[in-house]
Formats: structure tokens, sequence, C-alpha cells
């Protein structure tokens, strides 16, 4: 069992203002992973201000030197690789293969990336005249949520770093234990004291006053559109720079000439990975009318293949949605997707057969849905599928995009060119085409109500500096 009951502040692991406890369940068992403190405004204050004292001397380190930094805590990152995969099953529930290969791999996968990016990136040029630099931004905020919880630390520490941001990680209270794994990492790697600092807590007691803090230059946020509006409100009042990923409700379009064997497999494998606890999840599959029968054949076959138990288990390929607040959600969208006259195919209310315990979700899949059905419109975050039958390829792309999100989009066609014409007219920041994969340097963000901004590689760098004009120097 877990006891961290400490923030890492000014360098050093600290007892809380105000000592108030919380304990972790592991959504698989219902038992109690462990135990962590739940901060407040004072602790937030404590961490804003040693990032505030770090900043001045770690904005003015070189290039090379947080490089060479970033290439420590790689190495520190992947001495303890095993025991973040570990606490990211524990915590949140993904099989402890999803664990491993892919979840603990974020980590990996962004320190990469952002050490070749440093090689080469120019952080300052000269445009005429004109001295054009990028200088950090100043001091971060980063509110990060459970369901990929060491890919949202990354994507928005190690950027903020390579920047020479300081700044303060508010993990989510649900994952918070792999946070605190790397926090553990950037001390290893001889990161200066201040420079990176994090406060356990919830959203109303530390992520509402680092938000809102004076001396919070920027704040990166992931998780729900709605709480993303009220950080964005809350950091209004200083006009602070606001990153944002937040919901989806991803169209997947199936054309005509789609291979449809491969395709539905893909993309009913993409939803209930996860759990469907995946922002940029293909939860809405378009498909032409005349193959709705075939398609609907497939997508069962396929879920009757999904394993769902013990995350612990090599043989899982699905396990439990986090808490019981995220089950209960799911359960009422399956309710409600039920009662609206959606054709259930496959799941639907309750645990799968044969277990008692946790909270597990079956892997549903309805068809005959309606655009303007809730199951439709709203993000539900957990294994449910939802497929629409279309009559033209232009109502397909209208449906696509009518909705208040934008992450992701998904096309399949057997014509590359097809596809990528297709593929321009959805209006979101990212489109697969035939179930390609983008890497550690594809932008990642989202049109619309998916929020602002783009994490990874080189865009999420940029995210974190300033552009300064200093007119008249010598370019010599």
């Amino acid at each position: 069992m877990y006891d961290e009951r400490k923030f890492y502040i000014d360098g050093r692991w600290v007892d809380p203002v105000e000592p108030k406890t919380f304990e972790v369940i592991n959504p698989a068992t219902e038992a109690v992973a462990g135990t962590i403190s739940m901060g407040g405004p004072k602790d937030v204050d404590l961490a804003v201000a040693a990032a505030r004292r770090a900043f001045d001397e770690f904005s003015r380190t070189t290039p090379a030197e947080r490089l060479a930094l970033l290439e420590r805590m790689l190495e520190r990152y992947q001495a303890h690789y095993e025991e973040i995969a570990t606490a990211i099953s524990v915590e949140m529930g993904a099989p402890i293969t999803l664990a491993k290969g892919s979840q603990a791999g974020c980590g990996t996968g962004h320190l990469g990336a952002m050490i070749e990016v440093m090689k080469t990136f120019r952080f300052e040029e000269m445009r005429g005249k004109t001295r054009i630099t990028l200088e950090p931004v100043g001091v971060c905020a980063l509110i990060t949520p459970w369901n990929w919880p060491v890919n949202q630390v990354a994507a928005k520490v190690v950027p903020a770093f390579a920047a020479g941001c300081t700044m303060v990680l508010k993990p989510s209270e649900f994952s918070p234990f792999s946070a605190i794994l790397w926090a553990k990492v950037m001390h290893e790697a001889g990161v200066p004291k201040g420079v990176f600092n994090l406060v356990n807590g919830d959203g109303p007691n530390v992520g509402a006053p680092l938000a809102s803090h004076p001396d919070v230059d920027m704040v990166a946020f992931t998780g729900s559109t709605r709480a993303g509006t009220e950080i964005a409100k809350s950091a209004a009042a200083t006009v602070k720079r606001v990153q944002q990923e937040l919901g989806g409700k991803s169209p997947n379009i199936l054309l005509e000439d789609a291979d449809l064997e491969r395709a539905v497999k893909r993309s009913v494998l993409h939803v209930f990975q996860n759990t469907g606890q995946s922002c940029n999840a293909p939860t809405r599959l378009l498909v032409p009318e005349s193959k709705l029968a075939g398609v609907e054949a497939l997508a069962q076959k396929i879920a009757a293949g999904v394993i769902v138990g013990d995350p612990a288990s090599p043989t899982t390929t699905m396990g439990p949605v986090v808490s019981r607040i995220q089950y209960d959600r799911v359960q009422s969208y399956i309710q409600k997707g039920i009662a609206e006259g959606a054709k259930l195919l496959v799941g639907g209310p309750g645990r799968p057969e044969g277990i008692a315990k946790g909270y597990f979700v079956r892997p549903t899949i309805f068809s005959n849905v309606r655009n303007d059905m809730t199951i439709a419109r709203e993000e539900i975050f957990g294994p449910v599928l939802a497929i629409l039958p279309y009559k033209t390829e232009e109502e397909a792309i209208r449906v696509a995009n009518d909705t208040p999100y934008g992450l992701a989009g998904y096309v399949w066609s057997q014509d590359n060119t097809h596809a990528r014409r297709v593929a321009s007219r959805i209006r979101a920041g990212q489109v697969a085409i035939n179930g390609a994969s983008g890497d550690w340097q594809t932008p990642f963000g989202g049109f619309k109500m998916s929020g602002n901004g783009r994490e990874y590689g080189e865009y999420g760098l940029r995210d974190f500096l300033e552009t300064k004009a200093m007119i008249g120097v010598d370019a010599a």
C-alpha cells in the first residue's frame, strides 16, 4: 500500500500546512490502494513562491544545460519504469500490459522527443535588423487528469522545463502515485530546487488557487470542458496564458471504399482501449447505410474478444473505469442510449458477467444512433461506441462536424487522395487516415471546445515561450 502524504516543494518533501488525508481507491478491487495528503491555498502559496524564487536563475540557464538535465531525467525515469507502470495500473486500473507498453511509455516518449528538439531548436534568430528571442513564459501551473496520468504530466512538465520555466504540478487525486514517482525522478536527476514543485489536492482547493494565483504566469490544463472553462475564468483576471486540452467526441468516418474488416477492428479496439477513457477516442463511427449490417456483425465479433478483468493479469485487455463516480456516469449514459431508442448491439447496463466487485463496465456498442442523441453529443469517457449510419459523403462530413468538440477525427478509405480530401474538411486538431498513428513530435490539441494550444515536441515547447523583439541589435 502506498503512503505518500508529503508534497514536493522547493527541492524537499514537506508536510502539508494543514493535514488532510485522502484514500486512493484501486478501481479493480474497491480496496484502498494508498493514502495521500490533500493540499490547500496555503500549500499553493508555498509552492508558487518556491517556483517564483527559482525562476530568475533557471530562466537564464542555457539550452545545453537544460538538455543535459533532460537526459538525466530520462535516465532516472527508465530506472523507475516498472515501478511507474505498476503505480498507473493500481491507481487508475489500466491493464498491466497497457500500463507497461503505452501508459508508462509516454514518459520516455516525451523526454526522448524533447531531447531531440533541444539539440537543434533556435531560441533566438535575426530577422532583418531585429533579434527575435524566445524566452520562458514564467511560473506555470500544470493541472493534469487521471486517464493517461504520466502522459499528461510529461506533456506539460517536459516542454515547460525545456523552455526554462518553473512550475507547480497538481496531478489528479485519483492517480497521484505515478506523479509522485515523477517528482522523485526530477529530484534524482538533480533538477534545481524550486524549479519543479508538486502539491496534491482537488480542483476547488488546489486547482482553483493555482489558476488564479497572481504569481502564476501560465496555466496548462487537461480535463473536461466544464472544468476548463472555470480554469480560464480564474486565469482571466490576471491575463495568464492558458493552454487547454479538453473534451472530445471524435468522428470516425468509414467511406464507401474502406477496408471494413480492418477499419472496424481497429476502431472498436481503439474505443475500448483504456476502458474508453481517452479524450481522442473515436466514439462516433459513421458508416454508409448500405454497409451498416456488415459493420454491426464485425463490431459484435470484435467486442466479443475483449477480455475484461483483473488489470494485473497479462491476458486482460480492458480494466475498470477509474472510480465509482465515473462508473455511475457511464451507466447513466448507457441507460440514456437505451431510453432514446438506440439499438443496443453489445453490452448494456451493469458489470460484465462473472464480475461482482470493481468499477467494471460492459463493453457497449449502440447502432442506429442519431447525432442528436445524448450518446452522440456528450463525451461519455467510457467503453461506449455509437454507430451512426449515413446516406451520402456530404452528410457524413456534416455530421462529423456537428459537435461542439474538435479534438480528433478519423477517416478510412482505400484511396488515400480521397481520404485526405475528406480529412481536410473535418474541423479537428488531428485527423488520422486509415488508422495511422502520430509520433511524439505530432502536435496534439483541439479546435472549438476541445481547447487551445498544442502539446508534444516542438509545438508543446513553443506554447511555453514568449516572443521578444530586440530592435536595432547588431546581427553579430
